[in-house]
C-alpha cells in the first residue's frame, strides 16, 4: 500500500466511521479494490483520527463526565457504594455506564482476536451483515418509541449498547450502526442513541488503536500491508479533520431525518460487493483478485 492509497483510506474512514454503514467494511472493500487488504492494524490506527475528532467535539461532555465520575468515586457525594456508583449524580453514572458498555467488545476482542483478523474479514460475511443489520436498523428505527434520553440510561441499557458495539468487530455491522440499532430498540431518540454511540466508542477504539500500534511497532517488518508510519500518520490526520466535520453533519441529519437513507445505501453497497465477488473483480479474502 502506497502513500496515496493510505490517504484515500483515511478519507474513507472519516466519511464512514460515524454513519451506520460500517467504516471497517468500507476500508476492507476499498482495500480489496486497490489489490491490498490494509489489515486490522492500519484500520485500528487510523481510527485514532476519528476518535480524536469525537474528543474535540464532545470535550465539554467528556470533561463533565470525568469530573463527576472521579468526584463520586472519591466519595465526595457519599461514601456508600451506591453513591460512589453515581446514584445521586447522572453524569457520574454515565461514566460507569460507558465502562460497562466497553466490557463486551474488550472481552470479545481478546477471546476472538484471531478470527476477527482473519476469517471475519471474508467479504461474503460483510455482504450478509450489511444487509441484515441494515434491515434491523430500519425496523427498530420505524417501530422504536423514540422517547428515552441519555439521562434515562441504566446499567442494563449500557450492557445492551455494549453488545451492539461488540458486534461491530465483524466488518459490515458498523460500530455506530450496532449501538444505534440497539438504542432505537430500547426506545432512545435518534440523537441520544448517536451521542451514546460516540461516547461509548472512545475507550474501545483508543484501546484497540494503542494495542495495534504496539503490535505494529514490534512486527512492522512482518506486515506487508502496513504502508509505513509517515503515510499512516497522514491518513490519521485526514480522518481527524474530515471526521470532525462529519460528526457535525451527522447529528444534524439524525435530529431531522430517519436512518432509511443509510439502510438503502447499505443494501446497495452489499449488492455491488456481491457482484464484484461473483465476477472475480475482488476476492473474498485477501487483497489480490483471482486470475
Amino acid at each position: 500500500m502506497n502513500f496515496f492509497q493510505a490517504i484515500l483510506l483515511g478519507l474513507v474512514q472519516a466519511l464512514t466511521e460515524y454513519f451506520p454503514v460500517s467504516s471497517s467494511a468500507h476500508i476492507r472493500i476499498v482495500g480489496a479494490l486497490m489489490g491490498q487488504d490494509p489489515g486490522a492494524a492500519f484500520t485500528a490506527i487510523i481510527q485514532f483520527g476519528t476518535e480524536l475528532a469525537v474528543l474535540l467535539y464532545f470535550r465539554r461532555d467528556i470533561a463533565r463526565i470525568l469530573t463527576h465520575w472521579f468526584r463520586c468515586l472519591a466519595g465526595k457525594d457519599g461514601s456508600s457504594w451506591q453513591e460512589r456508583m453515581g446514584s445521586k449524580d447522572r453524569d457520574a453514572a454515565l461514566g460507569w455506564y460507558i465502562i460497562i458498555g466497553t466490557v463486551p467488545i474488550v472481552l470479545a476482542g481478546l477471546l476472538f482476536q484471531k478470527a476477527i483478523e482473519t476469517n471475519l474479514r471474508n467479504l461474503w460475511i460483510t455482504v450478509v451483515v450489511l444487509i441484515l443489520f441494515g434491515l434491523l436498523l430500519d425496523y427498530y428505527d420505524r417501530t422504536g418509541k423514540q422517547n428515552k434520553t441519555i439521562g434515562e440510561m441504566s446499567a442494563k441499557d449500557a450492557l445492551l449498547f455494549g453488545i451492539g458495539q461488540m458486534l461491530a468487530l465483524v466488518p459490515g455491522v458498523s460500530r455506530s450502526g450496532g449501538t444505534m440499532t440497539f438504542g432505537r430498540a430500547l426506545g432512545y431518540t435518534r440523537e441520544s442513541a448517536a451521542r451514546i454511540s460516540f461516547l461509548m466508542a472512545i475507550p474501545a477504539v483508543f484501546g484497540a488503536g494503542i494495542l495495534e500500534t504496539y503490535k505494529s511497532v514490534k512486527d512492522i517488518n512482518a506486515d506487508a500491508a502496513f504502508p509505513g508510519w509517515g503515510a499512516t500518520i497522514c491518513a490519521t490526520i485526514v480522518s481527524f479533520v474530515v471526521g470532525y466535520l462529519v460528526i457535525i453533519a451527522f447529528l444534524k441529519i439524525v435530529s431531522k431525518f430517519s436512518y432509511r437513507g443509510f439502510v438503502i445505501y447499505r443494501i446497495c453497497l452489499a449488492i455491488i460487493v456481491a457482484i464484484l465477488l461473483l465476477t472475480g473483480v475482488i476476492p473474498a479474502i485477501g487483497g489480490v483478485a483471482a486470475a
